[in-house]
């Protein structure tokens, strides 16, 4: 029964592993059409401050996709989970959500929310640094 659980579990991994690849291929052909589209119409070959931020925006997701496969794919082969991929995954998320906030229409409660989740994002992921490099592991 539970080589059976086993395979399961490596099916919807691979799975999951491969929808992955298909949305982070999707996500960058359209930040590709979005550049594209940006730069051919008027004025050409410019960008204005909302469409670069929208791109920073869209190219971040594409990198939080990223850092997932290599997350699903580092579970799948070692059988473990990387607290600091996952780290590093919610610091680029919430790097994201401070681009493409507009702190006009944000009351100060929200980005003292937002500073907390950083520090605590941040502090977490030095110290799980810290603790691989007490333990002599690399990452």
């Amino acid at each position: 029964m539970l080589k059976l659980l086993g395979k399961f579990e490596l099916v919807i991994n691979a799975t999951l592993l491969c929808l992955l690849c298909i949305v982070v291929l999707l996500t960058t052909v359209d930040v590709g059409f979005m550049i594209i589209k940006d730069l051919v119409t008027p004025p050409l070959l410019m960008l204005t401050p909302a469409e670069i931020l929208d791109l920073f925006a869209a190219i971040l997701v594409v990198l939080i996709g990223v850092e997932l496969l290599d997350t699903v794919k580092v579970y799948i082969t070692d059988k473990t989970i990387r607290v600091e991929l996952i780290l590093s995954v919610g610091l680029v998320a919430i790097t994201r959500k401070v681009i493409i906030l507009d702190s006009s229409h944000v009351d100060g409660s929200s980005l003292l929310g937002i500073a907390a989740v950083i520090l605590a994002l941040a502090a977490s992921y030095l110290l799980v640094k810290r603790a691989h490099a007490a333990a002599g592991r690399p990452w």
